[in-house]
């Protein structure tokens, strides 16, 4: 029994960290889901005070849909440990009580033995008793050890006892966590109610404008494909600028020049490539419409490609360079408003929908630089598209942003 004891002295509060590191992982995540949904919220706030109904506050309730429904799994997963961590003390309690009471009986047994024995008269007729002084001898020593044995038991059972009370305290605790963790999941699915219902509003009230949604989406490919072309012409005149100088450097035997300018190109190309997944977002906020092919929100069938990523945000929020790289152009694109490309070597970055720009054609810029602030579109909605491109290549950003 003592060795017991001794093992939930030593397991117990190895058990208990470990099971805290876990809690404190999911308390962490649980606490940047409810700061995403802070700011969510402000944007959904900004957007809805400009304009009601609009794709803009769609994207944001669909937004804090995905991150209520986050938060609402993290407080469950907190839950089943909490769940779990109730069923182990369970079963250490059901443990702790068997053996206190054999601990308990075992001492009732030494007690009733000891009382039998209890007269003075009985002692000393059990050690006058003996045959020989040696045995004597182990007489005493046999009575010694018996009230050692004795006290250690009490002591053992004061121990266990001790334990059992901090367990049970430890599970009552528990339990009083996951009551108000229950408590808050019932609050958060009631809210994940309240934004569907909300979400399924807009949807109805956009479905009724089809006609100018569509006239709306042909406007944005118009623009879209006016800032694609900017970028791809804008490239090609960089590579075609570059063969040309290589050759003119090679016509003036200024081949050492030719190959510093190489050099340059190809080693900020490969520092840009070693900093992927560490990139910072070049704005605040949340994305609205992904990389590639998606789906039209409200209208059936209809898909919207895109080259890059679009980054819905708070008014006038500040745009920053991702990294480190010169200024090849700064334009206006209709409907977007101002557009600055950067040249990282062969790689692009591209940055449309300012309202100011802080930067200039031939501007170096350094990583996490402003070079612009957001403006608000015509359905007063805050929103930068961002892209990433290999020379001509469009890359997906949130294969190369911080995730």
């Amino acid at each position: 029994m003592k060795h017991l004891a001794i093992f939930f002295i030593l397991v117990i509060p190895l058990t208990g960290l470990a099971q805290k590191r876990s809690k404190n992982q999911l308390q962490k995540e649980k606490q940047q889901s409810l700061e995403r949904i802070k700011e969510t919220e402000r944007i959904l706030g900004e957007t809805a005070q400009q304009k009601k109904n609009t794709l803009g506050e769609l994207a944001a309730v669909n937004q804090r849909i995905q991150q209520q429904e986050a938060l609402i799994i993290s407080i469950q997963s907190e839950i089943q440990l909490l769940d779990a961590d109730i069923e182990e003390n369970n079963d250490i309690i059901e443990a702790l009580e068997e053996d206190l009471a054999q601990l308990k009986k075992e001492y009732a047994t030494m007690v009733l033995t000891a009382q039998k024995a209890s007269g003075k008269v009985d002692k000393l007729m059990f050690l006058f008793s003996a045959q020989t002084f040696d045995q004597l001898l182990m007489r005493l020593k046999y009575m010694e050890q018996y009230g050692k044995a004795r006290q250690a038991q009490a002591e053992a059972i004061t121990r266990v006892q001790n334990i059992l009370g901090e367990q049970v305290r430890a599970t009552d605790a528990i339990k009083k966590s996951k009551s108000q963790l229950l408590a808050d999941e019932e609050s958060e699915k009631n809210q994940l109610t309240t934004l569907k219902e909300k979400q399924s509003g807009i949807v109805k009230n956009l479905q009724k404008e089809e006609k100018k949604l569509k006239a709306n989406l042909e406007e944005t490919r118009r623009a879209v494909a006016q800032i694609d072309k900017l970028i791809n012409d804008l490239i090609k005149e960089e590579i075609e600028r570059a063969a040309r100088e290589a050759r003119e450097a090679k016509a003036a035997a200024r081949v050492a020049e030719a190959k510093k300018i190489a050099e340059a190109t190809v080693a900020l190309s490969a520092s840009f490539e070693d900093n992927k997944l560490k990139f910072a977002w070049p704005a605040n906020g949340f994305v609205s419409q992904k990389f590639g092919r998606n789906k039209h929100p409200v209208l059936k069938g209809v898909e919207v490609p895109s080259e890059g990523v679009t980054i819905q945000t708070r008014q006038d929020e500040k745009v920053k360079s991702i990294f480190e790289g010169e200024v090849r152009m700064v334009a206006v694109v209709n409907l977007f408003g101002n557009s600055v490309i950067i040249s990282h070597g062969e790689y692009f970055t591209v940055y449309a929908g300012l309202k100011e720009v802080y930067v200039k054609r031939g501007q170096r810029v350094a990583t996490n630089q402003e070079i612009g602030q957001v403006t608000v579109n015509n359905e007063g909605v805050s929103e930068l598209r961002f892209q990433i491109r290999r020379n001509t290549q469009a890359l997906d950003p949130q294969q190369w942003l911080r995730k």
